[in-house]
């Protein structure tokens, strides 16, 4: 459990690896096929989001904007930008969805966006996610719930064969795709919301569109209150559960903070058996499961030798620190985007919400740190080890790729943990700087 919870008492972030509510609203967007993100406020809100993510996946990112200038800000109560920019857009396209997601310069304004929702015609989602509160993971959950709440059918009977996915936003469209398929060999037909499995996982397609392509449809969403058992990951998404139970009373609920590591996984394993009936897993995950446990026992040496920072949000944190606290690695200190109550329950010696100068202030306590490609520098300058995890990672291909979640995943993570380490222990110390330069 986490010694000390500090929350920096800066006024602002210097060196911030925290991103926007707008930037997670717009993510969760892609994952529903043929979707257009439509971020109210200013052009260069948009731009950046586009490009950030077109950077990071190496994929084309369609989303749109309403473009609020300084004279709409004033004069405009957003119904003229709004309606205009869907006009617009299903003007070019037909989208199955659109996402309409505030900044925080369209919520300063206070504009209406229910109200202006309320007189399209067009097939429309809204959400509040203004970017002076909260950050990447609750903009996800909101837009998430937002689609439960405004889409989803009540419904009074359940199909106990189908499984509602839940996941939070640090999952990579891989890794949500790998607890689909471990959840489908138990038996059971899965739907996740949202859905970046197949929409921002590499796949060639035959021609870029203008709307996003692959993940969940419109038609599954509206029926996901059907399912028997709704699985959420990560704390952030309990309220979407809650929400998909209130349109289906008899539906089951079961949540995990991560599935990353043995216990975590066996957790599921444990669930799944029951609800299916079954008393042993298919072959394939206890084969996974072995491998884990003779990686945990390969690596244990040099990761229990080995000081750790870690960085990310507080879902991300949980399930990266169960992994190495579970082979005795030594977490010295995690910081975290966001405030959150699952932060208390890390087992690591000291846990601050802060940016990357915290990081770099801390930099005697570690020796590898697991965090985003903005700590590149810092790693470089203070000649620490650096395992890449969170958005953005720009230096490296196929990221939406790698897999770090369930026995299988668990293993790559710990051996590349390994190797990280291995290579630190062996390059040369930071020079001892000098009282009298």
């Amino acid at each position: 459990m986490a010694e000390v919870i500090h929350r920096s008492a800066k006024p602002l972030q210097v060196n911030p690896f925290k991103l926007s509510q707008p930037m997670g609203a717009a993510l969760a967007f892609f994952g529903v096929d043929r979707c257009m993100p439509l971020m109210h406020g200013g052009q260069g809100c948009t731009s950046f989001t586009k490009v950030f993510f077109t950077r990071h996946f190496c994929e084309p990112i369609a989303i749109q904007t309403t473009a609020v200038t300084d004279i709409t800000a004033i004069l405009d109560g957003g119904d003229v930008g709004i309606t205009e920019a869907v006009h617009n857009l299903c003007r070019k396209v037909t989208p199955s969805l659109i996402g309409l997601h505030t900044t925080g310069l369209s919520e300063t304004k206070g504009d209406d966006i229910r109200g202006i929702a309320g007189m399209i015609e067009a097939p429309l989602v809204y959400v509040n996610t203004p970017d002076y509160e909260g950050g990447f993971a609750s903009g996800w959950a909101l837009a998430t719930r937002a689609m439960i709440e405004q889409l989803v059918t009540p419904q009074t009977q359940l199909n106990d064969n189908r499984v509602v996915l839940l996941p939070h936003a640090s999952l990579r469209p891989i890794e949500v795709e790998k607890i689909k398929e471990f959840i489908a060999a138990f038996g059971f037909n899965v739907l996740a919301l949202p859905d970046l499995s197949t929409s921002l996982d590499g796949y060639l397609g035959e021609k870029q569109s203008a709307l996003s392509g692959g993940g969940i449809s419109l038609e599954e969403i509206r029926g996901l209150a059907a399912a028997g058992l709704v699985i959420s990951v990560g704390a952030s998404m309990r309220s979407c559960a809650a929400a998909l139970q209130a349109k289906n009373r008899l539906l089951r609920h079961q949540h995990f903070d991560h599935l990353q590591g043995l216990f975590a996984t066996d957790r599921l394993v444990e669930l799944l058996l029951t609800e299916a009936g079954l008393t042993r897993p298919p072959a394939a995950v206890e084969r996974w499961r072995s491998r884990l446990q003779d990686v945990m026992l390969d690596g244990h040496f040099t990761l229990g030798q080995c000081r750790f920072l870690l960085t990310g949000e507080p879902d991300q944190l949980a399930g990266l620190a169960a992994a190495l606290h579970e082979v005795g690695g030594k977490l010295n200190v995690a910081i975290a985007t966001v405030d959150s109550p699952q932060l208390e329950k890390l087992p690591v010696a000291r846990v601050l919400v802060g940016d990357l100068e915290d990081a770099e202030n801390s930099a005697a306590d570690f020796d590898v740190m697991i965090s985003n490609g903005h700590a590149e520098a810092l790693a470089h300058r203070r000649q620490k080890g650096l395992l890449l995890r969170g958005l953005p990672n720009w230096e490296q291909l196929g990221d939406q790729l790698k897999n770090d979640i369930l026995y299988e995943g668990g293993c790559y993570f710990l051996l590349e943990a390994v190797n990280t380490a291995l290579k630190t222990e062996k390059s040369p110390a930071e020079p001892e700087r000098s009282e009298n330069r």
